[in-house]
């Protein structure tokens, strides 16, 4: 089943952030963790293409769907991230419903959009058929994740919601607040009135809300708010929250 059908039936999908640990098995421990996706972010890191491509290629035997956060908003890293053969693209700092018409263009091949068309490549397994019948899959099942991240993003999620295509609204919680001029203040009402507002408008269109979460009592705070969508944590916090809790439980025996 594909994030997108479990979510369609309602399930809470949990996934994870990858920045760090660019190793071919990577994929292989988010799967045996039990995530559903990992998202293998290129806006934050040094990773080229040929790292992106390899992480992609060897998560997707594992089952687990591997998406890429491009570094920005444009036709060459949105038709490049799904040519490596990544299930879906996440987009960062999208502020208003032009510029998520676009993504959508760009991420769909005709004639939903604009996506150079080859085949028998990486995204589809090196796979001969009938490539028609890919192109409409294909269209279907890739999840375009747009981040509502910014003020404008915020007063146009309304806008940005209903924009056929788009996925997932996903709140990046530390941008908004800055943007907002509350940084870091994850109890702040106005904060907690943005959440609502992506996910009231994320449930009109027919969408689903997404964020990243820290760990169950945040999580249990955006589940109850609507968000169905999440990602726990990233490979790097998990490592240094685990290797210190380890080490302090050990060194406490001396």
């Amino acid at each position: 089943m594909t994030i997108k059908q479990a979510l369609r039936d309602g399930e809470l999908v949990v996934g994870t952030f990858v920045f760090e640990f660019a190793t071919n098995g990577i994929g292989r421990l988010v799967a045996g963790a039990g995530a559903r996706f990992a998202i293998f972010d290129a806006e934050h890191t040094g990773w080229g293409w040929e790292t992106l491509g390899r992480l992609v290629a060897t998560t997707r035997p594992a089952g687990v769907e591997p998406y890429i956060r491009v570094p920005t908003a444009e036709h060459s890293q949105i038709s490049r991230a799904l040519d490596t053969g990544a299930r879906g693209v996440m987009i960062p700092m999208v502020d208003s419903a032009e510029q998520a018409r676009d993504i959508v263009r760009w991420a769909k091949y005709p004639p939903e959009g604009v996506r150079g068309a080859v085949f028998s490549v990486a995204h589809d397994d090196y796979a001969t058929g009938d490539k028609v019948a890919y192109m409409r899959a294909t269209n279907a099942d890739t999840m375009v994740i747009t981040q509502i991240e910014t003020v404008a993003g915020l007063e146009s999620v309304e806008e940005i919601a209903a924009v056929d295509g788009v996925d997932v609204l996903w709140v990046g919680q530390f941008d908004l607040t800055n943007s907002m001029g509350i940084p870091g203040q994850f109890d702040h009402p106005d904060f907690l009135a943005a959440l609502d507002r992506v996910a009231k408008a994320a449930r009109a269109a027919g969408k689903w809300a997404g964020f990243m979460t820290s760990g169950a009592p945040e999580a249990a705070m955006v589940v109850e708010r609507g968000y169905r969508m999440l990602a726990y944590s990233a490979d790097l916090w998990i490592y240094q929250t685990a290797l210190g809790a380890g080490i302090r439980e050990i060194g406490a025996l001396g």
